[in-house]
């Protein structure tokens, strides 16, 4: 009885200790008209308003213009301060995945090849520690991708200011995610290791088995092609019946590949079944960019700061991918797919790509407007324009230099956001503990 009643103790004792700790709560909707005046404006689609002002009401932006006097609103004075519209995940397993090696926080892969049927959203944990420590690095959507098999399922876009999932979802299901096997014999990926990289590789034919299951994906499209097209079904196939938005245009094909094989392959599914495909990767894109604009084929490139794909690629070729791409005029995103730094580091991704061809503002779009479009938002969101969703970050300095990026205000369609988070909590405990407060 007393180890019952000294457990029961130590359990209450540690809900109150945690939950001590869980004091940022997701914001109320906007409730009056805000101007942020006397700013450096960088509006997302290149062009910059020096002095400008941006006003918002009920969560959508009204106005965008050089400041001027303004009455009946709260004003937050901005000057010498940046105004940036909120950057952009465009693929991500925040919420999924709390500390990878604990298998009870990660819930981003289900077990099989096909699985078409998985919706990642309402797997999505909004009390995911992570998710404030993106916020504070001015990052305000992400989309929240499953991984896992060959076909893993659908992603959707959610806004990082939530009480539940239902309350994130800011997109649903906006693209389907085909995970290409790879066409290269030492297994892939950046560096030479990909998803056989390491340890040992099944036997027989490594290309012989991708080319196989790339078929065996094809053959599944075709046949949900046929069920789509049918007045009715004798039975519900709920395989089918996930990517019927595929075929409506309602939903885009996210191929995830880097080498120029795989994206030939992923070229063909774009002119066999005429889905609306974006290449997740890409890191060889810049030798075929002419191609990929002739198709329209967006891109979503990994990590700048990472190794060439081939061992006789320039080792600066990852910083040099963005202006090749920015010069054939392909869409294309800026990502950062860096689990050791959990996807913090997607504006410097960018500030990098700026220091090797790209302008700054066109190194902005490419984590925001660019994003933005990609993932089928660019009506809402992306750019600091009239009517799009006020989404909008005060920066202290430069947003993509990481010495002068210091978030001092965000808001989520107009409202403002708190940004404590777990870091900046321990980092005052600690000052606390050591007398340096």
């Amino acid at each position: 009885m007393k180890r019952i009643f000294f457990t029961i103790l130590m359990g209450s004792w540690m809900v109150a200790k945690v939950s001590a700790q869980e004091t940022v709560y997701p914001a109320t909707a906007q409730s009056q008209t805000i101007a942020l005046t006397n700013a450096t404006v960088h509006v997302g689609n290149g062009q910059v308003i020096e002095n400008g002002m941006v006003v918002f009401s009920k969560g959508k932006i009204v106005d965008v213009r050089p400041a001027a006097a303004i009455a009946d609103v709260k004003v937050i004075d901005c000057k010498g301060k940046h105004i940036y519209p909120g950057l952009i995940l465009s693929e991500s397993n925040v919420g999924l995945v709390e500390v990878s090696s604990v298998r009870a926080t990660d819930d981003v892969s289900e077990l099989g090849q096909m699985n078409p049927n998985i919706h990642s959203l309402i797997a999505y944990n909004t009390d995911s520690k992570v998710i404030n420590t993106l916020r504070n690095n001015g990052i305000l959507l992400a989309n929240v991708t499953p991984e896992g098999g060959v076909l893993s399922g659908s992603s959707s876009v959610v806004q990082l200011d939530a009480w539940n999932w239902e309350d994130a979802a800011y997109l649903a299901d906006n693209a389907m995610h085909f995970r290409m096997p790879s066409l290269l014999l030492r297994g892939g990926g950046r560096g030479g290791f990909g998803r056989f990289g390491q340890g040992q590789q099944p036997a027989g034919d490594p290309i012989k088995r991708a080319l196989d299951q790339i078929e065996g994906i094809k053959v599944f499209f075709r046949e949900a092609k046929a069920y789509y097209q049918e007045a009715s079904h004798g039975e519900t196939n709920l395989k089918y019946e996930a990517v019927k938005g595929l075929f409506s245009k309602k939903q885009k094909l996210f191929v995830h590949c880097n080498i120029v094989k795989e994206m030939l392959v992923a070229v063909d599914f774009a002119k066999e079944f005429g889905f609306d495909v974006v290449i997740v990767g890409g890191s060889e894109s810049y030798q075929i960019a002419d191609l990929l604009k002739q198709n329209n084929i967006a891109v979503i490139l990994g990590s700048m700061h990472s190794l060439p794909t081939m061992v006789d690629d320039d080792v600066d070729q990852p910083y040099k991918t963005p202006a090749a791409l920015q010069k054939a005029g392909v869409l294309f995103a800026i990502n950062d797919d860096d689990g050791s730094t959990r996807q913090r580091n997607l504006a410097f991704n960018a500030g990098t790509a700026a220091a090797y061809g790209l302008t700054k503002e066109e190194a902005l779009a490419a984590v925001s407007l660019n994003a933005a479009k990609i993932l089928g938002v660019g009506d809402k969101t992306g750019s600091i324009e009239a009517g799009k969703d006020a989404n909008l970050l005060v920066c202290d300095g430069d947003l993509l230099d990481m010495r002068s990026n210091i978030i001092l205000h965000a808001f989520i369609q107009g409202r403002e956001i708190n940004l404590t988070d777990k870091h900046k909590q321990l980092y005052e405990r600690y000052k606390y503990k050591y007398g340096l407060k």
